[in-house]
């Protein structure tokens, strides 16, 4: 598309229990089941078993990964489709975390009264989606035969868990009782409306050994800076331009925005090109946009009953960063080449604790402690260091297109070496540092789809190319030539 059941010591027992007391927070609810069995050891002693686990959520096949290019002209309906297959999901998680808070619902029943209807509800879209590409090319075979969902159990991120139907549903109903007391009343004294995060979803940074390069190392080349600001205009919505264009709410979380001041889901290509933008050099009109953080303590925004926040299990207090880093940093196997204007880039996979890590780069650390990153956990920090997203955007593009079908296949990471595969070109890479003033310990949370529960995993970025010519042409001419400039 050119141009468009383990065991846990007493003490470790207590510790997840209190952090359970810290997310729920009096009220809230978080997806957490704390149980504790007495029994015997193996030298006869007493034990005690303390199980802290996510809710089972609905895991569906990610339709637009299997779309290898939409014609222009049935761009809007295709859109439109892919985002209604969102807004089913978090309709059918919603209303089994409702039924399990009501205790009364078994695995039959939630095949019959949330999975079947899903099922209905997807196949139609697709069919949609399948009459739009043939309308104006040809739809790819199979489609539909992704309409069909599943529980998927209470696992880890990263797509290592079990999709559940059946006795295997039955045989965990028990465990996944969890939703009770404060489903009704969206969790409003803390804690995530409908599940997540988990204890389990936090580590203390000062446990984890170095595995990483110090990201403020850099990687021997030039490096260009754009400095645009931590939003302090307070510009969110739900929107996302890239990846749902044209449909309000397509995120169904709230994003961060630093640059360009005309982003919305509606906004064109020209009406980027014409925005304000808050970055201090005027010709960097790029817009750049994250899911916020929230604090979940309790205090809630104007959101909390709106589309994005409350209506989507995503509540707290929004915290703004204290520091926003955007760097674009070269190729150590050749020189780079100017980004198209309006290239767009996801990295991360908002959906990652569904469909798995494939594309989940995003990473957690701390300030201090940044030879340390966190992929699929958050970090707890000790006192004084702030919590650090990272995110590392691709560096090679095909030479044709700004965008592809699934906003991901025309631009691609570099090999280990650095070089580009199938004839990409690289150019500038975009690395984005995010660092937050937030309190010790497990109280805070990434926005997220609401089946997705909030995981670490889910992190990801956003990025819209509107530089000058003129800027672009200076950023790269500063790469190549191993200078930093700004």
């Amino acid at each position: 598309m050119k141009q468009n059941s383990h065991k846990r010591s007493p003490l470790v027992g207590r510790a997840i229990a209190a952090a359970a007391a810290l997310l729920l927070g009096g009220g809230g609810l978080v997806a957490v089941n704390v149980t504790a069995n007495a029994g015997q050891s193996d030298d006869g002693g007493s034990t005690e078993q303390i199980s802290a686990q996510n809710a089972s959520t609905i895991a569906c096949p990610e339709v637009v990964d299997q779309i290898p290019e939409v014609p222009s002209k049935a761009r809007a309906e295709v859109d439109r489709n892919l985002a209604q297959l969102d807004s089913q999901i978090g309709d059918a998680y919603q209303k089994m975390v409702s039924a399990r808070a009501k205790g009364s619902m078994d695995a039959d029943a939630m095949q019959s009264s949330i999975l079947d209807p899903l099922e209905a509800k997807r196949e139609a879209s697709i069919k949609e989606i399948n009459s739009s590409l043939d309308r104006w090319g040809q739809s790819p075979a199979g489609l539909t035969d992704l309409a069909d969902c599943q529980l998927k159990g209470n696992d880890a991120a990263g797509g290592d868990g079990q999709t559940l139907d059946g006795e295997q549903q039955d045989g965990q109903q028990a465990g996944q009782d969890q939703q009770q007391g404060g489903q009704e009343q969206g969790g409003q004294q803390g804690g995530q409306q409908g599940g997540g995060p988990s204890p389990d979803d936090f580590q203390d940074i000062t446990q984890v050994q170095p595995n990483a390069q110090d990201p403020n190392q850099g990687n021997g080349t030039g490096k260009f800076t754009s400095d645009c600001g931590v939003n302090e205009n307070a510009l969110r919505n739900s929107d996302n331009v890239i990846a749902a264009p044209g449909v309000s709410n397509g995120a169904h979380h709230m994003h961060d925005y630093i640059g360009n001041q005309a982003n919305d889901a509606f906004a064109s290509d020209d009406d980027l090109a014409n925005g304000q933008t808050t970055c201090k050099n005027q010709e960097d009109q790029s817009t750049y946009y994250w899911p916020v953080i929230r604090l979940q303590n309790g205090q809630n925004e104007q959101d909390a009953n709106a589309a994005g926040g409350g209506q989507d299990g995503n509540i707290g207090q929004i915290q703004t960063p204290v520091e926003v880093t955007n760097e674009f940093v070269g190729n150590p196997s050749s020189d780079v080449v100017a980004m198209p204007k309006f290239l767009r880039i996801i990295t991360g996979d908002a959906k990652a604790f569904t469909n798995g890590d494939a594309n989940a780069n995003a990473s957690w650390s701390c300030t201090g402690f940044e030879d340390r990153q966190l992929k699929d956990k958050y970090p707890i920090c000790p006192e004084g260091s702030k919590v650090v997203r990272s995110f590392a955007f691709q560096s090679c593009w095909d030479g044709q297109n700004i965008d592809s079908a699934n906003h991901r296949t025309h631009v691609a990471f570099a090999k280990e070496d650095g070089s580009c595969d199938n004839g990409f070109k690289a150019i500038p890479q975009l690395k984005q540092r995010i660092v937050y003033d937030v309190p010790p310990g497990p109280g805070f949370a990434v926005d997220s789809f609401p089946e997705q529960l909030h995981k670490p995993i889910t992190d990801h970025g956003d990025f819209i190319n509107v530089f000058s010519d003129n800027l672009m042409n200076k950023m790269v001419s500063c790469i190549n030539n191993g200078e930093e400039c700004q």
